[in-house]
């Protein structure tokens, strides 16, 4: 498991209307590091930024109240934990213990990162999903993606996954745009429209 630290949000570049969680390894230090971006919601954004500014909302967020529901009902969020990225989505559990019992709730990363960031427990990721997800980051600028960044450099079969996820969210014009890029990499002529 690798332990993550949370630097903070932005505007997304690739999602209008997104914001941008950015998260790093712990063990980073201040002229290197290995960091994952989460593109999440506007709500959850400003849940995040209010906790990470240390402002005070006039009335609780969603997330205040589930950490004074652990408060009341002697609940501790031990961890989080970020398992998996699948399709683009990250998933996250919670792991919980009264004192006697100890479970795991599944949950949105942003919202379980936001109930951490609360609490002060410590989030982890897997070696798999640090992988997948993230990118080295370099004082002097030098930036090298552990993935490819652009769809033109991803292989034929995670295109066509990923065109066939498009039409099934009925997202035709990037299904069309990945068709193309299909075409070109296999000189094949583009279906007629």
């Amino acid at each position: 498991m690798i332990k993550l630290k949370v630097l903070g949000i932005t505007r997304s570049e690739v999602q209008p209307g997104a914001y941008a969680l950015l998260l790093e390894n712990a063990d980073s230090t201040p002229d290197e590091a290995r960091r994952i971006p989460i593109v999440v919601g506007a709500a959850e954004a400003q849940s995040i930024a209010v906790n990470l500014e240390q402002v005070v909302p006039p009335r609780p967020l969603t997330h205040d109240l589930f950490v004074s529901l652990f408060h009341i009902y002697g609940i501790e969020l031990k961890q989080v934990v970020i398992y998996s990225f699948k399709d683009g989505v990250f998933a996250a559990m919670l792991h919980l213990s009264n004192g006697t019992t100890n479970v795991e709730i599944d949950s949105r990363t942003s919202d379980a990162i936001a109930i951490a960031l609360r609490t002060g427990a410590p989030i982890y990721t897997t070696e798999e999903v640090m992988k997948l997800t993230s990118y080295e980051w370099r004082r002097d600028g030098e930036y090298k993606p552990q993935k490819p960044v652009r769809l033109e450099d991803l292989p034929v079969e995670k295109l066509e996954r990923r065109m066939q996820r498009y039409v099934d969210l009925e997202q035709y014009e990037k299904a069309a745009r990945i068709q193309k890029i299909i075409a070109q990499k296999t000189n094949l002529p583009e279906e007629e429209e």
